[in-house]
C-alpha cells in the first residue's frame, strides 16, 4: 500500500499533515502521539519578530467549531531556527513552515532566513495579514498581491512553497491561478472564515478583537466546494483542510481534489486526531481494494 504524496517539490511519506496554528511546534504534541507517524507538521505561524499575540478572550466555542483570534502569538523565526529545529529534526517527517508578514519584504525576509535551513522541507505562505503599505488590506483578497507575494517568495527559497488561500474571495481560482502562475508547488485551501460571538448577558462581543476565524466542521462544506472548484480549473496540487475530524472526511477531501490533508481543530479536542485519520484512510484503502493513496482523487 502505497501513502506517499507529492505536492510539487514537497514529498510527504503519507497525506496526513497537522494545521499551522493547531499542534504548537509539534514538541507540544509529542508526549500524547508518535510524531513519526505523521507526513508533515505546520508550525505555529511565524514573524519575523516575536508576537505576544491578541489579548484574552481569544477564542470561543461555536457550534460544530471555534473561533479564534490568537493574532500570530510566536517565538519568532530567529527562536523557531535556534530552538524548535533542533527538536523536530529528530523526527522523521517534514518539517513545515508557515510563514506570516505585514510587507512584502518580510516575507522575503523569513523566506531567505529558512532557506538557509535544510531541515525546513516547504515553506506555507499566509497571505491573512494585512499589506501596510497600502493601508491594511489583506494580501490575500487581490490577485495581483498573492502573485507578487508568492512570486518574491519562490524567488528566496528553493525548496516547496504553499500559499495559503482565504475563502473570503469572489474568485477562489482567480487566487489559485495567480498562485500556479508565481510557481508556486500547491496551495493550500482554505484558511479560517471569519465569524464572531456575542455574550448576551454582558451584550458585547465575546472576542476582545470583536471578529474571529472560524475553524471546525461548520466550514467543511465550504471548504470541499472550493478545493473541488480550483480543482476542476488549475492544474496545482491541493492541501485541503477546513473541518476535517475524521478519515471518512479527508477521503471527502481527497475525492474533491486534494493531494493530502491537514487536520486543524480537531487537534484540540482529540490529540490523537491525525494518526486515527491516518489509520481509517488505510482501512478504506484496503476495504476498497486501492493500493496507491492517488488512486482516489477524481479525475
Amino acid at each position: 500500500m502505497n501513502l506517499s504524496v507529492e505536492l510539487g517539490r514537497l514529498k510527504l511519506k503519507n497525506p496526513v499533515t497537522v494545521a499551522s496554528g493547531t499542534f504548537g511546534y509539534g514538541e507540544e504534541f509529542s508526549q500524547l502521539i508518535d510524531l513519526n507517524e505523521l507526513g508533515g507538521i505546520f508550525v505555529k505561524g511565524l514573524t519575523l519578530k516575536p508576537k505576544k499575540g491578541n489579548p484574552p478572550q481569544r477564542i470561543v466555542e461555536t457550534p460544530s467549531g471555534m473561533l479564534n483570534s490568537i493574532g500570530l502569538q510566536n517565538v519568532g523565526v530567529e527562536a523557531f531556527i535556534q530552538k524548535k529545529i533542533p527538536f523536530l529534526k529528530k523526527y522523521n517527517t517534514a518539517i513545515l513552515a508557515n510563514i506570516n508578514g505585514v510587507t512584502v519584504e518580510e516575507y522575503e525576509e523569513i523566506a531567505e532566513r529558512l532557506n538557509a535551513i535544510p531541515e525546513v522541507a516547504a515553506l506555507e505562505i499566509n497571505l491573512s495579514c494585512p499589506n501596510v503599505k497600502e493601508g491594511g488590506i489583506h494580501f490575500g483578497t487581490n490577485p495581483d498581491k498573492v502573485y507578487e507575494v508568492t512570486s518574491r517568495v519562490r524567488k528566496k527559497f528553493s525548496r516547496a512553497v504553499l500559499t495559503k488561500l482565504s475563502p473570503h474571495v469572489t474568485d477562489i481560482v482567480a487566487m489559485a491561478e495567480a498562485v500556479r502562475s508565481a510557481g508556486a508547488d500547491a496551495v493550500s485551501v482554505i484558511n479560517t472564515l471569519i465569524g464572531m460571538a456575542f455574550d448576551i448577558d454582558r451584550r458585547k462581543p465575546v472576542l476582545k478583537s470583536i471578529t474571529g476565524g472560524l475553524s471546525g466542521p461548520a466550514i467543511k462544506p465550504v471548504a470541499l466546494r472550493l478545493v473541488y472548484e480550483i480543482h476542476s480549473k488549475v492544474n496545482i496540487p491541493i492541501l485541503g483542510m477546513g473541518g476535517i475530524s475524521t478519515a471518512e472526511d479527508a477521503v471527502e477531501f481527497i475525492l474533491a481534489g486534494s493531494t493530502a490533508i491537514s487536520i486543524g481543530t480537531a487537534n484540540f479536542y482529540d490529540p490523537l486526531a491525525a494518526v486515527k485519520i491516518l489509520k481509517g484512510l488505510k482501512d478504506y484503502m484496503k476495504k476498497f481494494g486501492f493500493k496507491n493513496i492517488n488512486e482516489l482523487k477524481l479525475k
